[in-house]
C-alpha cells in the first residue's frame, strides 16, 4: 500500500509539474524577479540614507560640542586672567566633560561614515547587477516572444501543408476515379460495338446486325414511296394528249 501511494504521490507531482511547466511563461518570472532585485535595491538605498542621517546628526552635535569646547577654553582664559581661578577652573572642567563627549562621538562618526561609505558601495554594485539583469531580461523576453512567434507561424504552414496534402491527395483520388469510369465506360463501348453485350435501348431479340438492315429495308420503302408520289404529281399536272386526226379532219382509223 506503501508503494501505491508513494507512485500515486509521484504521479500527481509529474502532472502538477508539467501543468506549472505549461501555464508559466518565463517572462512574467523574468519580470517578478526584476522586481524583487529593484525592491532589494530600493531597501540597500533606504538603509544608505538612513547611516548618512544618523552621521550628519552625529556631525552636528560634533560641531556643536567642538563650538562648546572652544567657548569653555576661552571662559577659562578670561576668567584666569580676571584673577577668578576658580571661575577658570570650573570652565577647564567643563572643557574636559565636553572633551570626553567628543572623543565618543567622533568615534561614531567615524564608524557611521565606514558604514555609510561600505553600504553605498553595495548599492553601487547592486544596482551594477541590476541595471545588468534588466538588460539580459529584455535580450531573453524578446528572444523568447520571436521563438513564441516562429513557432506559432511554424505550426500554422505545417497545418496548411497538411490540408493542402490532404486536398491534393482527394484531388488524386478524384482523378484516378475519374479515369477509371472513363476508361470504364470506353470498356462498354468497344464490347457493345463488337457484340459481346447488348445495347439495352434496341429492342429485345434484335442484335446490330439486324438493326443496320431494318436501316436499310426502311430507307428503301421510304425512296420508293417518294417515287410513287413524284410519279403520281407528274401525272397529274401533264396536259392531255391530242388525237390524230385525217385530212379530213376526222381522227385516223
Amino acid at each position: 500500500m506503501s508503494s501505491i501511494a508513494d507512485r500515486i504521490t509521484t504521479l500527481f507531482r509529474t502532472k502538477a509539474n508539467k501543468a506549472l511547466d505549461a501555464a508559466e511563461d518565463p517572462r512574467e518570472v523574468l519580470d517578478y524577479s526584476y522586481t524583487q532585485q529593484v525592491e532589494l535595491l530600493g531597501r540597500v538605498r533606504r538603509g544608505v540614507a538612513d547611516v548618512a542621517t544618523s552621521r550628519k546628526r552625529v556631525d552636528l552635535q560634533v560641531h556643536q560640542l567642538e563650538q562648546s569646547a572652544d567657548k569653555l577654553q576661552a571662559q577659562a582664559q578670561q576668567a584666569l586672567a580676571a584673577g577668578r581661578e576658580d571661575l577658570a577652573r570650573e570652565a577647564l572642567t567643563r572643557r574636559t566633560a565636553v572633551a570626553s563627549q567628543l572623543t565618543d562621538l567622533r568615534a561614531q562618526q567615524a564608524s557611521l561614515r565606514a558604514e555609510e561609505d561600505k553600504l553605498t558601495l553595495a548599492s553601487q554594485r547592486l544596482q551594477g547587477k541590476v541595471e545588468a539583469f534588466r538588460t539580459r531580461k529584455e535580450t531573453i523576453k524578446a528572444t523568447y516572444t520571436a521563438a513564441q512567434a516562429q513557432t506559432s507561424i511554424t505550426e500554422a504552414v505545417t497545418g496548411i501543408s497538411e490540408e493542402l496534402g490532404d486536398v491534393g491527395m482527394a484531388m488524386q483520388r478524384a482523378q484516378d476515379k475519374t479515369e477509371q469510369l472513363q476508361a470504364r465506360a470506353g470498356a462498354l463501348d468497344e464490347l457493345i460495338a463488337s457484340g459481346v453485350l447488348e445495347d439495352a435501348t434496341l429492342p429485345a431479340g434484335r442484335d446490330d446486325i439486324q438493326a443496320e438492315l431494318d436501316a436499310i429495308t426502311a430507307g428503301t420503302d421510304v425512296d420508293r414511296e417518294l417515287a410513287r408520289m413524284k410519279a403520281q404529281l407528274t401525272s397529274s399536272t401533264a396536259p392531255p394528249a391530242l388525237e390524230n386526226r385525217g385530212p379530213n379532219g376526222s381522227p385516223d382509223q
